[in-house]
């Protein structure tokens, strides 16, 4: 089950200004700061603590004790995060932003006057293709490549919480460069690669164990990794991989 909607969590935000939702999350990160200061961090470090035992039981919850966790963790999570200064001045602040757009709509009526245009006899078209992503952002959940054969795309998505994994033993990577960028914030990744592919790879992480390869780090803390196999740069077909984790594990293996 899941615990919020991607595309209801995409249709929220994306009706809300730039400026806006920046607004918002700096806003409420201060008050966050203010209330972790004023009240010795008790409200902060219980959020914490639930959003853990949302992720265990998540991973868990074939057993009963973690879907005890999971719930615990969600119940605990909401009524906190009902009492906190920041949820509060989000509702006064949604609020508030409804209120001004609808006086401003029915105060800043403008009329729109057609305008012509001449289209010259050599102008085209431009045409513009747009794909359909192999995979997405996501907030909670979990999401991998397809198990059967499929068309390769270029990897760049930014992850909640979950975990994610991509095979590319199942597709065919064109000539060149191929791309995979993650940027999550709880979660673990793990990336298959064909035997004779070169990669390189750029990895961040807050805390995490890394296995790429031969190279394993069991225990890692506010680290950046940095690894090339030996005839990267003179391949005609690779992979590079740019991943950044605040909590998770990440795991590159040929197959």
């Amino acid at each position: 089950m899941r615990l919020f909607h991607n595309k209801e969590a995409i249709a929220i935000f994306s009706k809300l200004p730039t400026e806006t939702i920046n607004l918002f999350l700096l806003t409420g990160i201060a008050l966050l700061l203010l209330e972790f200061t004023f009240h010795d961090g008790g409200t902060v470090f219980f959020l914490l603590l639930t959003i853990g035992c949302i992720y265990y039981g998540r991973k868990n919850m074939l057993r009963t004790r973690g879907k005890f966790i999971f719930w615990f963790g969600v119940i605990f999570f909401s009524f906190t995060l009902l009492n906190t200064l920041a949820f509060k001045f989000l509702i006064l602040a949604v609020l508030g932003y409804t209120i001004y757009q609808y006086v401003k709509s029915h105060k800043d009526k403008s009329v729109i006057n057609p305008q012509m245009k001449v289209r010259l006899e050599k102008e085209t078209p431009e045409t513009i293709v747009v794909h359909k992503p192999l995979i997405g952002n996501f907030l909670f959940g979990n999401q991998a490549t397809p198990e059967d054969i499929y068309e390769w795309q270029d990897i760049a998505i930014q992850t909640g919480i979950g975990d994610t994994v991509i095979d590319l033993t199942n597709t065919v990577l064109p000539k060149g460069e191929a791309v995979i960028f993650i940027r999550g914030f709880i979660g673990n990744v793990q990336i298959f690669i064909p035997y004779d592919m070169e990669i390189s790879l750029k990895h961040s992480v807050g805390a995490g164990a890394v296995n790429v390869l031969h190279f394993k780090e069991p225990r890692t803390v506010n680290k950046m990794i940095f690894i090339e196999t030996e005839g990267y740069t003179e391949a005609k077909e690779k992979v590079k991989i740019c991943t950044a984790l605040l909590a998770g594990d990440l795991e590159v293996k040929r197959k």
